[in-house]
């Protein structure tokens, strides 16, 4: 089993920028394909990075050159830093994860969720 909590989320003006955490506990997180989603009021959870147990990287359109998604393995982290932010990414910002080396973009294919952290950002 593995337990997952973010951190990091907040309300900030268009252009600025927030770093989210999530730290797992029960299991090393590294091992794991670890990615954040996000949901939108009236919208349904959307992928935006993921980071392999090999540190690949995969990013939504919308967010590319603007996030990047690290891992701390001797912290068991895993960090989405957001710059450039937008009023469009307003959103719960959730972290995932699952076992085994292939990263997918589909929430149902992910079985470990953090309780997600409220990102708002004012134009």
């Amino acid at each position: 089993q593995v337990q997952l909590v973010e951190s990091g989320g907040g309300l900030v003006q268009a252009g600025g920028s927030l770093r989210l955490s999530c730290a797992a506990s029960g299991r090393t997180f590294g091992n794991y394909a670890r990615v954040w989603f996000r949901q939108a009021p009236g919208k349904e959870r959307e992928f935006v990075a993921a980071i392999s147990w090999s540190d690949t990287t995969v990013y939504a359109n919308s967010v590319k050159g603007r996030f990047t998604i690290s891992g701390d393995s001797a912290k068991n982290t895993v960090y989405l830093q957001m710059n450039s932010l937008k009023p469009e990414d307003t959103a719960v910002y959730y972290c995932a994860a699952k076992t085994g080396r292939i990263i997918t973009t589909t929430p149902d294919e992910y079985n470990y969720w953090g309780q997600g952290t409220q990102v708002t950002v004012s134009s």
